[in-house]
């Protein structure tokens, strides 16, 4: 599957972004380029919304004239394209119209809004840029000991800098499972439930975060039967997508229930039913999609197709 936000093409040269004086020579060259994004949100201009990124150079000499509390928006470091260094800063520690001044953006926009305009590999390292800085947000401080951490490699980690602790502290991951679950039986149906709060009529794929010691297989057994009360049998790869909303990683699976009784959880779910293909066909044909950018909707497209 060819999806959204994978296969960006950045080198992020893993083994020098903790070499501090290799990171300076990239941010004085003249064609190194800045990403700025506001609260979880990119910068855009024009009337056509195109997305705002600045030449480091513009943007060194804007940056160290801005208020943000704390100290200076470092920017962090997202990869090389050719020879060309790419990074990301966070500008969310000033009001919106502060940000939008010293970006020379005209507005914001949400970052899976416009996914279909940017193009795979912008689309990629936007999400990439969105999820790192969000990281940095919500890393300030030391879980073991409470000490504010401070940047280092290139925005790749963070170090406590309480004397005698040090942590280190690595961007984390959160895995999650989504699943196409088919009927044991004919007629070819698939399942799909109506969360808790959700309108009515707003089906989706089961999904849910993998727990603690638990292999992904595991937990698509145990999210369906946990959610819906199916039991499932037979669980298939699919694929991945990387999910940075903030810090997702999706993995995709299609999966055979041994049997096509429904008891859902009234927690998680409100409601869950078989859908044949031509059910769901014109279930989605009835409701238009909203972004179209994730792994659920690809895994339903291919089921779909499969009844030609």
């Amino acid at each position: 599957m060819d999806l959204p936000y994978n296969g960006l093409a950045l080198d992020r040269a893993a083994g020098r972004r903790g070499d501090e004086a290799w990171l300076r020579g990239l941010r004085e060259r003249q064609d190194s380029l800045v990403i700025p994004l506001w609260r979880d949100q990119c910068l855009v201009s024009g009337p056509a919304g195109e997305l705002v990124t600045i030449a480091m150079a513009e943007a060194a000499a804007a940056l160290d004239e801005s208020t943000v509390p704390g100290g200076r928006a470092a920017p962090v470091f997202l990869g090389l394209d050719g020879e060309t260094g790419i990074f990301a800063v966070d500008l969310s520690a000033l009001a919106e119209a502060a940000a939008l001044r010293l970006a020379g953006a005209s507005g914001v926009a949400d970052t899976r809004s416009l996914f279909a305009a940017l193009g795979a590999q912008r689309a990629a390292a936007l999400a990439y840029a969105r999820g790192l800085l969000r990281w940095h947000r919500d890393q300030g401080f030391c879980g073991e000991c409470g000490a504010r951490s401070e940047v280092q490699a290139g925005g790749h980690q963070r170090a406590c800098t309480a004397p005698g602790c040090g942590r280190l502290l690595f961007p984390r991951i959160e895995p999650a499972i989504i699943v196409v679950v088919e009927a044991p039986g004919p007629p070819p149906r698939c399942l799909l439930g109506r969360h808790r709060g959700g309108a009515a009529g707003a089906y989706a794929l089961i999904a849910g975060f993998v727990d603690i010691g638990e292999s992904l297989e595991d937990a698509v057994r145990r999210e369906v039967g946990e959610e819906a009360g199916v039991p499932v049998g037979e669980v298939r790869y699919q694929g991945s997508q990387a999910w940075p909303f903030p810090a997702g990683l999706m993995a995709g699976f299609r999966a055979r229930a041994t049997s096509d009784v429904i008891a859902v959880d009234h927690d998680e779910l409100e409601e869950a039913r078989w859908f044949t293909r031509p059910e769901l066909a014109a279930h989605r044909a009835a409701r238009p999609r909203t972004h179209g950018d994730s792994i659920g909707t690809f895994l339903l497209d291919a089921w779909l197709a499969e009844g030609g």
